[in-house]
């Protein structure tokens, strides 16, 4: 049976509605705002566009000045959000409307149970799902936090525009406070005036948390097990969903995380799950007001209401909410001595706060459970089953889910800075005074004698050590006092980036030991490696293998259940080889090391480090888990959710349930459908796309880094000076100087790629590599449409060029082009859109199409919508880089060009 999206269901008309509101409403509001004849140039500026006449659209802004540029900027920066605020009410609404009568939809939740429960094991396949969206703070959500605040509003109001139109609301007033919202926004900052710090980005993802993740969360996991209950699977433990933390955790090339960025982020995750609690027992408090005039609680939660302090004479006869009291007070008790604070949501007595030390702490988040279940266990004596149902379940799994802890945080730091702690070490135990010159064999066997002979922490000595040595020691010193206090789940990764040996997996084992992460018994914290280039995706393997048939290795993950995380760079792989090459090696990385791992009795998961941009990783979710490799999801993934992406599938708890619904739907697919190919055709397909992919990455590579021009052409043909000055994270743009391609991150160039719509790194090579194979025989094009339309992987690989090459403008990216100083960097931009035209061919051929976007016919009405918008705000870019480069902005006016950043950025959706 086939399923349709269920974006592809929303109503095209009610969006439309909304946005003509919208539009109407920011129309007249900037009318008002700069007067009619300044407002005339906004609407001839849409005309011009709507006809496409770029010379004419270029010469009248060029005719507007500084001061009209800023208020130009704003309404075509803010007109696509509004759109997508529009869309993204529609999503939420057919959530609900799907999911309340019953409605089949791609990914559906429903569905997915009664696949896995036709499984013999069922049971142990449910229980142990674990899919985890790990929040990051890379640069590309530019939108600051009050921006944010403002579109939720706009979201909340939109949501009832049902109830306006048929009379519950008055219609005039939410117009009013529709109008109000958007003249708040119109003329508040868009962009930070200071540079980010990694605390302002720890509280600004955790916002994310009491809206949409926790509320979204828990009712997925009361959904899940309530489905399987139906096929008499009782899946009392198990969590589908957890989530996982990168901010300040990362310390890979950003100098701004420290052990005081993680201590502050566990102790401000754990106020959010903690504050959640209170108001959860706060709700049963006032809602459980059973009498003993009408019923007899169990002997259990009589004890517990004698040990309350709610002596109150009205709660003589209800002995629940005197036994709620009581767990409310542990629960106080055990925040204060976790944290050193209590919620200010809590309802004690001050009496009682004052003399909380008195009460017993909870010992664990499953004894707190405990006692909730002991109420919840009386009320079921009494037939209260509505009562439990609606008030218990939710509340209990979240204690599962997040415990006193809510997220797992991740360390993650450069190789080269642990070898030189290494290094440091062993020198000042007088153990090796040269490690880093010794052979990889060397230090293989220096470090393994090390780990297993050695039960020495090394730093204690009173030798000196360099600042890094004491900044690195005191993040795991910190690691293991956050363990201690808040739960072993609390820190349980350690990843090391660019990961291309064997000694960088043993030296990060040496620094855990410093603090005893890990010894030669067990690991609570497991050594992950990131493998990023193309090149150190091939030497995986090899890697791989020989760490894993370590015997301290092999005791470590009998400590953690025979799993072995490895990470996959998406970002660094593309930007060294090009969009085919990157994905390629991925997928034959995960299938290769997948086979190692059954062969060595180790089941290998994956965490994905994927962005918004297809260049990145990105595209739609459930279609990209669903594209992996067969085999090579095992029970758990993990996959980066960074940038503007956060937003859009968390900005609110119904899209939030949506798009965790399609991750765990997706991967439970992919784990118990049969392989859609068979082993021959993989074979025979693997062959053409070993030989494609070659071609590929000497085409992308001959550009990228043997064209002498290509890298002037990038710095002056794209925004990434003005993105790198933008403040929009705390982790600079490059690891070396900006000018530097080696050390220049992925993110920003991606993102500056975006925003010239150019799209560069999501299609680069793929047309030119295409055409070569089919041109070498005549079979060879219907053996791509074979592979298309059978294989899920080509199918997503080409899906996604496809997205990528709908949302960019090669007119636009010639102005970009013409912003190059020299002849020779301008004329880089011929061969890129040659390219390009081949490349849209070639896809069209493949899918069999006659236009882009033939499958996404939802995506295609937005994109046309919304380019008329947002194309103007290129042009305004490109004009404003042009001043900028001529010093001719100042002040205020430095604001533009962020301002259409931002506009681009939310116009393209998944831009970085």
């Amino acid at each position: 049976m086939t399923f349709t999206k269920l974006e592809n269901s929303s109503d095209k008309a009610v969006v439309a509605e909304e946005v003509k509101i919208l539009t109407n409403l920011l129309n007249e509001s900037t009318s008002q705002l700069i007067g009619e004849n300044e407002f005339d140039k906004i609407q001839n500026l849409i005309k011009i566009s709507a006809k496409k006449d770029y010379d004419q659209l270029k010469k009248q802004i060029a005719a507007l000045d500084n001061q009209e540029m800023i208020v130009v900027a704003r309404y075509f920066a803010t007109l696509p959000l509004l759109i997508n605020i529009s869309e993204d009410v529609e999503l939420a609404s057919k959530v609900n409307l799907f999911n309340n009568t019953d409605k089949d939809y791609l990914g559906k939740l429903d569905d997915t149970i009664d696949l896995v429960a036709q499984k013999d094991n069922a049971k142990k396949i449910l229980e142990h799902v674990n899919v985890v969206p790990v929040l990051t703070a890379h640069p590309t959500q530019i939108q600051r936090k009050t921006v944010l605040e403002i579109t939720n509003r706009i979201h909340h109001l939109l949501r009832s525009y049902r109830e306006v139109k048929n009379g519950t609301i008055n219609q005039k007033q939410w117009s009013q406070q529709l109008r109000a919202n958007i003249e708040i926004l119109m003329q508040t900052d868009i962009i930070r005036g200071h540079k980010l710090k990694v605390d302002n980005e720890i509280t600004n993802v955790l916002t994310y948390y009491p809206k949409a993740l926790i509320p979204a969360i828990t009712k997925f996991t009361a959904r899940y097990k309530q489905l399987a209950k139906q096929h008499n699977l009782d899946l009392t433990f198990a969590t589908p969903i957890t989530m996982g933390m990168w901010i300040g955790g990362d310390r890979d090339g950003n100098p701004f995380v420290t052990a005081d960025t993680l201590r502050l982020s566990a102790t401000l995750q754990s106020q959010v799950i903690f504050e959640y609690y209170f108001k959860q027992l706060k709700t049963l408090y006032r809602a459980i007001s059973l009498s003993t005039s009408y019923m007899e609680p169990s002997a259990q939660v009589e004890e517990l209401s004698k040990y309350s302090n709610d002596n109150s004479p009205f709660r003589v006869n209800e002995p629940y909410r005197r036994a709620f009291y009581f767990i409310e007070s542990r629960l106080a008790h055990t925040e204060k001595e976790l944290l050193g604070v209590i919620d200010k949501n809590n309802f004690l007595k001050e009496h009682d706060l004052e003399n909380i030390e008195q009460i017993p702490a909870y010992s664990s988040p499953q004894d707190f459970k405990g006692d909730l279940e002991t109420i919840k266990n009386s009320l079921q004596e009494d037939h209260n089953q509505a009562i439990v149902k609606t008030y218990f379940t939710e509340v209990l799994d979240a204690i599962d889910v997040f415990g006193f802890y809510l997220a797992t945080i991740d360390l993650r730091q450069d190789s080269s800075v642990n070898e030189a702690c290494v290094a440091e070490l062993l020198k000042s135990a007088g153990i090796c005074d040269n490690y880093s010159d010794l052979s990889e064999k060397d230090k293989i066997d220096l470090l393994l004698n090390e780990l297993n002979n050695d039960p020495r922490n090394l730093h204690s000595n009173n030798q000196p050590k360099s600042e890094l040595l004491q900044k690195e020691l005191k993040i795991y010193k910190t690691a293991r006092q956050l363990k201690d206090r808040l739960g072993d789940n609390v820190i349980k990764q350690h990843i090391i980036s660019h990961t291309e040996s064997v000694s960088d997996m043993l030296e990060q084992a040496i620094m855990l030991k410093e603090y005893d992460l890990l010894d030669n018994q067990s690991a609570s914290v497991q050594v992950v490696p990131l493998f990023e280039t193309v090149e150190d995706l091939q030497n995986a393997r090899k890697i791989m293998s020989q760490y894993l048939n370590f015997d301290i290795v092999k005791t470590w993950l009998a400590s953690q259940n025979h799993y072995q995380e490895i990470m996959l760079g998406y970002s660094d792989s593309n930007k060294d080889g090009g969009y085919l090459a990157s994905n390629w090696n991925l997928y034959k990385a995960q299938k290769d090391l997948t086979a190692i791992g059954e062969k060595l009795g180790v089941k290998i998961t994956f965490m994905h480090g994927r962005g918004g941009t297809v260049g990145r990783g990105g595209g739609p979710s459930y279609q990209a888990i669903t594209a992996q490799p067969f085999k090579s999801i095992n029970d758990r993934i993990r996959m980066t959710e960074q940038g503007e992406i956060i937003q859009n599938k968390y900005g609110n708890k119904d899209t939030a349930y949506y798009n965790l619904e399609m991750l765990a739907s997706a991967a439970i697919d992919r784990m118990v459908s049969k392989q859609a190919v068979s082993e021959d055709d993989i074979s025979e397909f693997r062959s053409s796309m070993d030989e494609i992919v070659a071609d590929s990455n000497k085409f992308y590579r001959k550009l990228v880094f043997e064209t002498p021009a290509f890298l002037n052409y990038f710095f002056q043909a794209t925004p990434i000076k003005e993105i790198s000055n933008l403040n929009i994270g705390s982790r600079p743009a490059s690891r070396k100087k900006l000018t530097d391609f080696s050390g220049l991150r992925a993110i920003p160039w991606v993102f500056s790629w975006s925003q010239s719509r150019i799209m560069f790194p999501g299609w680069f090579g793929v047309g030119s590599a295409f055409k070569h194979f089919i041109d070498a025989d005549s079979k060879n094009l219907k053996e791509l449409q074979r592979m298309y339309q059978g294989w899920p992987f080509f199918h997503a690989l080409m899906s996604n060029v496809d997205m990528v090459l709908s949302k960019s403008n090669m007119e636009i990216a010639r102005q970009y082009a013409e912003l190059c100083e020299d002849e020779e960097s301008k004329q880089v931009f011929e061969p890129i859109y040659q390219e390009w035209k081949l490349t849209k061919k070639v896809i069209l051929q493949i899918e069999n199409r006659d236009e882009l976007l033939a499958d996404s016919p939802l995506l295609k009405q937005s994109l046309d919508y919304r380019m008329p918008y947002f194309n103007i705000l290129n042009y305004i870019q490109i004009e404003m880089i042009k001043r900028n480069r001529q010093d001719e902005l100042q002040g205020v006016f430095e604001s533009i060009i962020p301002i259409t950043i931002n506009g681009v950025a939310s116009g393209l959706r998944n831009s970085g």
